[in-house]
């Protein structure tokens, strides 16, 4: 993902690459990022694990990591009066008090999933269930690359969370299915089926880019915000404001 959005960074005549941070000891720190990325930077930019460096040099961090990397990063942020725009998924609720905590002092957006038309999809499930009501079954399908470490991922969690809000049920009422295989980029279906008929919701991701498209759109979004909390759907509702 990292490579994803610095290359989509650099097609952006809107942004100027300021770090690319690397954990300590991955073997890609101290390399130069031009041959990491095959492509031509406009000034030597060294892979580094110094995050306050490359926090400090930058407008915004967008955070696509292990939750206790961006935990991290976040107290960092806050020290340094920077926004993040934070993709990373798999946060537990100390975290993600953590972040409520920091938002009160800087702008972050966080999403488990930057795609555009997956945040559509969110809107979409909310209608369906609500339209539909309790006479319909609903359930949650999901597949992605068998590589990926969470199971199920978070955006079928936040799917779940919509269509038990919609339904005022518990989430845990929402079954929630997780397929690991192959090179899958990542699918999420809902499934409402009721009385002879059955309607299903699909959302395909068929590159990474997709997400590294959105995540930089967030980026744009939230350096021009107050401190707050925000997610996709602001992003969004300012597009169709502009």
């Amino acid at each position: 993902m990292g490579q994803a959005i610095a290359k989509g960074a650099l097609r952006d005549g809107v942004f100027v690459l300021a770090a690319a941070l690397e954990g300590p000891g991955h073997p890609a720190v101290g390399r130069d990022y031009a041959a990491i990325l095959a492509e031509p930077l406009p000034s030597t930019l060294a892979v580094t694990d110094d995050a306050r460096r490359a926090l400090a040099a930058a407008d915004v961090l967008i955070e696509f990591t292990t939750p206790e990397a961006t935990a991290a990063h976040v107290q960092l942020a806050q020290d340094l009066g920077k926004p993040m725009v934070i993709g990373t998924t798999g946060l537990a609720g100390q975290q993600q008090a953590l972040l409520q905590a920091a938002s009160r002092k800087i702008p972050l957006l966080v999403s488990p999933n930057m795609s555009l038309g997956v945040n559509v999809l969110f809107e979409l499930a909310q209608l369906a269930a609500q339209r539909l009501g309790s006479a319909y079954d609903v359930e949650v399908v999901e597949a992605h690359h068998h590589h990926k470490k969470d199971a199920p991922s978070g955006t079928a969690k936040r799917l779940a969370d919509v269509l038990a809000t919609a339904r005022k049920q518990a989430v845990a009422q929402i079954p929630v299915h997780a397929i690991r295989a192959g090179d899958i980029v990542g699918d999420h279906t809902v499934i409402l089926a009721g009385p002879s008929e059955r309607l299903e919701l699909t959302h395909r991701a068929q590159s990474r880019e997709v997400f590294a498209q959105g995540a930089l759109r967030a980026a744009q979004f939230v350096v021009t915000q107050k401190p707050g909390l925000y997610d996709m759907s602001h992003v969004l509702a300012a597009s169709q404001g502009s």
